[in-house]
This record gives structure tokens, sequence and C-alpha cells, in this order.
């Protein structure tokens, strides 16, 4: 199988406190792939870190075999729910065309067939109804899932998300993992930030458990294992027992 991302010696700071350090781990195509960890363990600082939407101290990070500039294309985000404006007076169906603009260059505006794929993409999600709506119209949910249909719209080869599953009705939940599964089979790469570790073991082929650097990565029943859980939650678990709360 093809390594479609690979993540060298990853080292990112902030304000000069390491956030990450010494992170390096490949994934191949066609794999749904969960990082997980603690809380500031730099779950998301390593995704956009992939995505080089912030700079990084020292490592590299290649798409492809090929340097993330030259690779944007092929690359879709999905951010926290909590990053976006949600009051930005934009329709649905405008909201999906964004995913289009890469193909289309700096000067060439949406048109009847960007328009349609877009409209094919909201129907793969389930929101195809909602196109004509404001996007602060809708129920965290439904915002979620038109964020993956503009995601969709990319025709991307790597999907990244990042806590997809936050503040969204399991009606939603359980439509874009099947969504994301199925973009698996088809061969895509789906790399996904991940808080709920009951359902680790349903969604994902392998997890990258981090804190602050590469704990495991591995098979979800690999990784899952208490006795490599305990390397990454340890420091959380002495905690507990400190103020007195029993883990």
């Amino acid at each position: 199988m093809t390594t479609s991302i690979e993540v060298s010696d990853l080292f990112v700071s902030y304000f000069g406190k390491p956030a990450v350090s010494g992170v390096r781990f490949s994934i191949r195509s066609g794999e749904l792939v969960g990082i997980i960890g603690p809380n500031g363990a730099g779950k998301s600082t390593v995704l956009k870190a992939i995505l080089h939407l912030i700079p990084f101290d020292k490592g590299e990070v290649k798409i492809f075999g090929k340097k993330v500039k030259h690779m944007r294309k092929k690359m879709a985000y999905v951010p926290q729910r909590s990053e976006i404006d949600w009051d930005f007076p934009i329709h649905v169906l405008d909201t999906v065309l964004i995913g289009t603009y890469p193909e289309l260059g700096l000067f060439r505006r949406p048109g009847k067939k960007e328009k349609d794929w877009a409209m094919e993409c909201l129907k793969q999600v389930g929101m195809e109804k909602f196109y004509k709506h404001q996007i602060g119209e809708l129920s965290g949910g439904q915002q979620q899932r038109v964020f993956i249909a503009r995601a969709l719209a990319q025709r991307a080869e790597i999907f990244l998300l990042d806590e997809p599953f936050v503040g969204i009705d399991m009606t939603s939940e359980e439509m874009i993992i099947q969504l994301l599964k199925r973009l698996r089979d088809e061969g895509k790469t789906i790399v996904v930030v991940h808080h709920d570790l009951s359902k680790a073991n349903d969604y994902f082929d392998e997890l990258i458990l981090l804190n602050k650097e590469l704990i495991h990565m591995g098979s979800t029943e690999t990784v899952l294992q208490p006795s490599i859980m305990l390397k990454a939650y340890e420091r959380e678990l002495t905690f507990l027992k400190e103020i007195g709360v029993e883990a």
C-alpha cells in the first residue's frame, strides 16, 4: 500500500514551551486512523502541523513522498467546530462550493458543474434539502455534515478531521463515520482527532496514541491495551489520585 502521510521527527512549541517532541509515524492510503490521547497531548497540534497551518521547530511532513506545499489540493481539512464563526452570513450551498475553489483557480467562479457537484456532496451527507439555509440556522450535527460535504467537494485523497463528533447528535455521528469508512474503502486516507475511547475500536483501523510525544501507533486492539494506554494517561491518573479522585 502507498504511504500517503509521513511525519518525521516533529517538534512544535508554543511560546517556548514544547507541545510535541520527536513525533514520527507514517499512514498508508486506505486507512482510517484515529489520533487519541489526554487533553493537552498535542493531538490537534500534530494535525495542524501536517497541514502546515502552524509552524514547527523541527521535522518534516511528506504527502505521497512530496512536500506539503506541492500537495495541498490532495488534502481536505475539517476544523473543530469551536474554531468556526457560525454567525458568518453564508448559505449551505455556498459553504460547500468553497471546496471547489482549489480546482477553479483564482479568477474563475463556480458554474453549473461545480454547483451540481456541491449538491451531490450535500446528498452524501443527507443535507441537500437545506442548501438555501444560512449555516448558522442549522443544528451542530447539521453544521458538521455541511463541512464534511465541503471537504468532499475538494475531491481530496486525504481527509483530516479535528474532533468531528464533538457537540453533534448521534444520527449525524453515525452518518459521518459510515461516510468516512466508505471513503477509506475507496482508498482515501482518513485521519481523525478523537476523544471518546469507548468508540475508538469500532471507528478506526489504527490509532496514534500521543502525550506530547508518540506513545504508540498500531492496530486498535494493540493500542487500547491497558499497559499501552497507561503510558499516555499515567500523569492524569497520578494527578487524580493526588486530589483524592478514584479513576
